[in-house]
């Protein structure tokens, strides 16, 4: 029987045997083990540039004209003579104001002219029948003057009277209320009956004249600054609806603000739209569009870049070649690449592709792109 100690020999021996046996057979066969290749990356040399830019600024839209429709009179309101939203011209009647009261009153003073031009043409007499009589000293001059300004009187009533006519008329004129200028017909929370007063404080409705659409959006001092630059030769703007489609028509800058708002640092602007079919209306929200001529700006291919939860990478390389990642801001784009406000500087190598196919801290072969 082997003892147990004979056993450990036996087998220690054969250990050692198989490890040797291995090693000569690994030998023999050739085979190496040596490290994977560096893999060769085109790298971008990061600089800055002038490049035009496209900036989407937040607008809220409005109409050429927004005019509340309000009464100039008091009274009953007997009719509507529109539908919310309907399209109307200047000109056309809206509603119309019990007018029994101002039509008596127009008559009431038509009859107090009547009186007083009767009343004038008595004292034209009185001064034709006293002149002679005061050239022949029949009477004396005093009678001849009291008559003269009982005539003067008379025709200061003949113009008063006048006026309050033409008064009358225009208060009868406003129970019919007219449309100032063309466009669409808003809310209307006045129904028939309604008692209607001109110091209501709610219009009657509110008329909105659309057929130009003012785009009104905000720009900060430092994108105003690059913006000025442009003011001579303003470029065409376009409008982003809320939907994310571009509208039809191209816009104009026509107005620019003559002063940074002090709380927000930023000047506010309008653009101008032609809304030939009427899509646009006031309160309407959008993104007015501008491309900008920017200098001093640094740019990176957008196929540089990765973005991890909500935030922008790209692989930066160190002084030994490593890739490294690093966060960057960016703010707008021009075509295929986007604008580098920070995270790199001037120098700096990056990935310019290929970002997808390495680790952070890979040793890469740089390939200069030029």
């Amino acid at each position: 029987m082997m003892t147990n100690s004979k056993m450990q020999v036996i087998l220690a021996s054969f250990l050692v045997c198989h490890v040797a046996g291995g090693c000569q057979s690994g030998k023999a066969n050739g085979e190496k083990y040596e490290p994977a290749p560096t893999p060769a990356l085109p790298v971008l040399r990061i600089d800055t540039t002038t490049a035009r830019t496209i900036r989407d600024y937040a607008a809220q839209l409005e109409g050429k004209e927004n005019v509340d429709v309000r009464s100039q009179v008091d009274g009953y309101l007997d009719k509507v003579l529109v539908e919310e939203g309907s399209y109307v011209r200047a000109g056309q009647p809206l509603f119309k104001i019990n007018d029994r009261t101002y039509q008596a009153q127009l008559e009431k003073d038509v009859a107090s002219l009547r009186a007083a031009q009767s009343a004038e043409a008595n004292a034209v007499l009185e001064v034709e029948k006293i002149r002679p009589l005061s050239d022949n000293k029949v009477v004396s001059d005093i009678q001849l003057k009291t008559a003269l300004t009982s005539l003067q009187a008379a025709k200061a009533n003949v113009e008063q009277a006048k006026a309050a006519v033409a008064a009358s008329r225009v208060n009868l004129g406003f129970t019919l209320i007219k449309a100032p200028v063309s466009g669409y017909i808003g809310r209307i929370p006045r129904r028939t009956g309604n008692l209607i007063s001109s110091s209501d404080a709610t219009a009657l409705t509110t008329l909105s004249d659309i057929s130009k659409i003012y785009a009104y959006f905000s720009m900060s001092e430092n994108d105003f600054i690059a913006f000025s630059k442009q003011l001579k030769n303003l470029p065409s703007v376009d409008l982003i609806l809320s939907n994310g489609d571009t509208y039809a028509h191209q816009g104009k800058i026509e107005m620019i603000d003559g002063q940074f708002n002090k709380s927000t640092a930023a000047i506010s602007i309008r653009a101008t739209f032609p809304n030939p079919e009427g899509l646009l209306r006031s309160g309407n929200t959008g993104r007015v569009r501008v491309n900008q001529l920017v200098p001093h700006i640094m740019l990176v291919p957008q196929a540089a870049t990765m973005e991890m939860q909500d935030k922008r990478f790209v692989y930066k390389l160190d002084s030994g070649n490593v890739a490294k990642r690093q966060e960057i801001l960016t703010t707008g784009s021009t075509g295929k690449y986007f604008i580098v406000t920070d995270g790199l500087h001037r120098g700096d190598h990056i990935l310019s592709t290929g970002v997808e196919t390495i680790r952070e801290g890979t040793t890469i072969q740089p390939v200069i792109k030029k």
